[in-house]
């Protein structure tokens, strides 16, 4: 036992040994690391040998860059509907020892919305007729029902209504909705008598029309474009006029200038915003053109000479003074906010702005205009022509910063006739074509405005003139 002993002895010894010689050198460590520290807060960051934490960086930088969360004034969770019957569910026995329940408390609550199965509504208005027995005259009482139909149809002004509503906002074809008044209401309605309808809201609506068009002519600015649509097999064109509170739709076989000439007015004094079709070359009022059109075709050509780089740059010099109009138009409509505008945003310095943009976006297109003596022109050629042909109009947002730059407005306004007219190919007689224009210009102004298309339609039928 005593080698033994004595073995586990000289370990010990030589374990404490070693353990003092690594006390030191942790000391003579955490010295050299202190040392470190200190020269790096005195030179202002870490050694370069020193991998940084970008995870920890990262963490730090988003922390900093969050935002406090703006507290809600009102919770976003779906609210319930106002009921309008209550159906209480309620245990009359307990189901373990058949004892009578009674009282209680609110437990849960869940809505179901539904529509009821309602059948139309058919009233018989019979005239009585009766007759005097002193002066024997037969008497016969007013019948006065303008409030419930127009003439002497037999739908009522809300049936009208609701047809008028599926065919132009709901855009749902005759025979659907014919389809949709036999499942919901149990009515059997003829195709044709539902073409009869939307021929008298469009008859009925005829004054609307007028009173929209004197308003659009009264507008600051107004948009204007122009489809394709068929009659008959026929080709011809659905044009459409549109501001921020009025659409007006017509259809004309020509594409020539004098309808928009017609509609517009020849005493037009706002600005119209157009694309680059000639027919709008001659109508009153002052044109800006639009610039989304610009720029796609200059996206095209770019597209079309990837490798040219005097094509990149040129398109790129374009886009640039389009930019910096689109900045200087929003500085202006900030200024106008102001009570007193700040120097350089009145009607003066905004003309002689809109005259600097002219002048530079020609200096722009004046290298590649005359190009008849050159064997080959050049790719920007053709749209330098259309620049310094329409150079006048393409800045007017500049000098009246209300004006739209672009035509995006006119775009989504004839968007719904387009797919009406893939699914359908348009109409099928003159009248269709005039009550489609009317319908879609009624509904499309109702609903540009919040209006219930639904009660709009039925004021318009219900409406009586006051006598003079």
């Amino acid at each position: 036992m005593l080698p033994a002993f004595a073995e586990l002895v000289n370990r010990f010894q030589i374990l404490e040994k070693e353990n003092e010689r690594l006390r030191e050198e942790n000391q003579a460590l955490r010295a050299e690391n202190k040392l470190l520290r200190e020269g790096s807060e005195r030179k202002g960051g870490p050694p370069p040998w020193v991998k940084p934490n970008v995870a920890l960086a990262n963490k730090k930088a988003k922390e900093k860059a969050q935002k406090a969360r703006k507290k809600r004034t009102q919770s976003y969770t779906r609210k319930r509907e106002e009921p309008t019957n209550i159906v209480v569910h309620a245990c009359e026995r307990c189901p373990d020892c058949g004892r009578a329940l009674s009282g209680g408390w609110k437990h849960a609550r869940r809505q179901v919305i539904d529509i009821p199965q309602t059948p139309v509504c058919v009233t018989d208005h019979v005239v009585i007729a009766r007759q005097c027995g002193v002066c024997n005259t037969r008497c016969l009482p007013k019948l006065d029902l303008s409030g419930l139909v127009v003439g002497k149809h037999r739908l009522g002004v809300r049936l009208m209504s609701l047809i008028g509503m599926l065919r132009s906002t709901c855009r749902l074809p005759v025979r659907t909705i014919r389809s949709l008044l036999k499942s919901l209401y149990g009515l059997c309605v003829s195709t044709g008598e539902i073409v009869n309808v939307l021929h008298l809201i469009a008859q009925r609506g005829q004054p609307y029309l007028q009173d929209l068009q004197q308003q659009m002519r009264t507008s600051p600015y107004l948009h204007a474009d122009e489809t394709g649509w068929r009659e008959d097999g026929q080709n011809g064109y659905l044009w459409s006029f549109s501001t921020p509170e009025i659409r007006l739709f017509q259809y004309d076989r020509s594409r020539a200038d004098h309808v928009p000439r017609e509609v517009i007015g020849a005493s037009y004094q706002g600005h119209v915003v157009t694309d680059f079709y000639g027919g709008y070359n001659s109508v009153s009022g002052i044109n800006q053109r639009c610039w989304v059109h610009l720029l796609r075709d200059l996206d095209k050509l770019k597209e079309a000479h990837p490798d040219n780089q005097s094509v990149i740059d040129w398109v790129q010099s374009v886009r640039d003074l389009y930019r910096e109009a689109k900045k200087y138009q929003k500085e202006c409509l900030g200024a106008r906010k102001l009570s007193c505008p700040p120097d350089g945003f009145n009607i003066f310095n905004r003309r002689d702005k809109r005259r600097e943009f002219e002048s530079r976006l020609a200096w722009i297109a004046a290298p590649y205009l005359d190009q008849k003596k050159m064997k080959e022109k050049a790719p920007q050629a053709v749209l330098a022509e259309r620049i310094e042909r329409y150079a006048p109009e393409l800045f007017c947002f500049a000098e009246h910063p209300d004006v739209p730059s672009e035509n995006n407005a006119a775009e989504r306004a004839i968007r719904p006739s387009v797919i009406a007219r893939k699914i359908s190919g348009g109409t099928r007689s003159a009248k269709g074509s005039k009550t489609y224009a009317a319908i879609a210009s009624m509904f499309g102004t109702w609903q540009v405005n919040d209006r219930n298309p639904w009660e709009a339609c039925l004021h318009m039928l219900t409406y009586q003139p006051s006598a003079p």
